[in-house]
């Protein structure tokens, strides 16, 4: 994972199936062009983002799994 950094303005952001309308915790995603994940704040769109090296991202998402 690379440091913050300015929210790409191409992006084409989601926001997470895990966020809700009801004020929760917002993250949008996007995929990048060179393969990277993109991931940011959803109450703060200008503000910056997390990116995640192309064939990370699984893995980051598996090491927060609950199911263990």
């Amino acid at each position: 994972m690379n440091h913050p950094a300015e929210s790409p303005r191409d992006a084409d952001w989601f926001t997470s199936s895990y966020s809700n309308n009801q004020g929760g915790a917002c993250v949008q995603g996007a995929r990048l062009p060179d393969g990277r994940m993109a991931v940011r704040d959803s109450k703060h769109p200008s503000g910056p983002a997390f990116t995640f090296k192309a064939g990370s991202w699984g893995p980051f998402l598996a090491s927060l799994s609950t199911d263990g």
